[in-house]
């Protein structure tokens, strides 16, 4: 019995990471898609297909939870909010990725938890001791590195990318304050308010699809995207947020790569500093809440 509980432990502590790396890949492969099909179709247009795809695989799981989890939903309020801000990020992002290369706007992105980080003492009343303000100011470095301080540095696209951002650092906040609502309800809301935001665009600007190989792109778009929520989801499952957690930061990898492969972006100096200091950041803001975590669990707070 001993043995066999063993080797479950040994192979969540294999199976979780991997599951997690997974899911980063889906994430990228996911934003490739987006930035490839918003070269050809309209934005509104791109995001009313992607909902409608990954609605195929959702509503099947809505219906099995029953509508009591839609309907009595936790403060309906703070949904709604979770939700304008979840499709504020997702019409940011496309709209940025039209203009800027695929690896500058997820460094962009990837700051949120620095931004959460910021604000957890004035929106969930969290301490913030130096070391992190220090990580979060360093962070912050990174992002204006990241956006070259010149004339040029508050392009629409630049400036649509900090939006973005923030409106995801939001959602991350928001969750907090709804940790009682299935991840399929919380889903789906998000879902549908894209979904009836790319409609309302898309009816403005429709192009006609040109191949059955966009088809193919539109409808795997939203799958994809689906897919990659459920790997990472089943990885902080299965293993330790501490373990699993800091291996988001992979997505940036693969977006330097898939940015050079299939649209022939080469990395600037600039943005590989950037990320550089925004990742040691958001590192290092992570690793050290858990210690306090830990610490907290076993003594008194004390100060950091």
């Amino acid at each position: 019995m001993q043995i066999s509980s063993t080797a479950a432990l040994r192979g969540a502590s294999v199976a979780g990471p991997a599951i997690m790396l997974l899911g980063m890949l889906m994430f990228a492969l996911n934003d490739t898609m987006g930035k490839w099909l918003v070269a050809s179709y309209g934005l509104g247009q791109v995001v009313l297909l992607r909902s409608l795809a990954a609605l195929v695989i959702l509503v099947p799981m809505v219906w099995m939870a029953g509508l009591p989890a839609l309907t009595k939903a936790e403060r309906p309020w703070m949904q709604l909010a979770r939700v304008v801000c979840s499709t504020a990020e997702v019409f940011c992002f496309y709209y940025a990725v039209m203009y800027l290369p695929l690896a500058d706007v997820m460094t962009y992105w990837l700051a949120a938890p620095i931004y959460v980080a910021a604000l957890s003492p004035l929106l969930l009343g969290d301490h913030v001791g130096w070391r992190r303000w220090t990580a979060i100011a360093i962070g912050f470095v990174g992002v204006i590195i990241t956006l070259e301080p010149s004339a040029a540095m508050f392009t629409a696209p630049a400036v649509i990318s900090i939006i973005g951002s923030a409106a995801f650092a939001f959602m991350m906040i928001s969750g907090r304050f709804l940790r009682g609502t299935p991840d399929t309800t919380l889903v789906f809301f998000q879902v549908m308010g894209a979904g009836l935001a790319g409609l309302a665009f898309a009816l403005f600007d429709w192009s006609p699809i040109q191949s059955g190989f966009d088809l193919g792109l539109l409808g795997l778009l939203g799958i994809v995207a689906m897919a990659a929520h459920m790997l990472v989801n089943r990885a902080l499952k299965i293993s330790d947020a501490a373990t699993v957690a800091p291996l988001q930061y992979t997505l940036l990898l693969w977006a330097v790569i898939f940015g050079f492969l299939f649209f022939g972006d080469v990395p600037r100096l600039t943005m590989l500093v950037g990320a550089a200091l925004i990742v040691a950041s958001g590192l290092f803001i992570f690793i050290r809440e858990q210690m306090l975590k830990k610490r907290d669990s076993v003594l008194p707070a004390v100060p950091e």
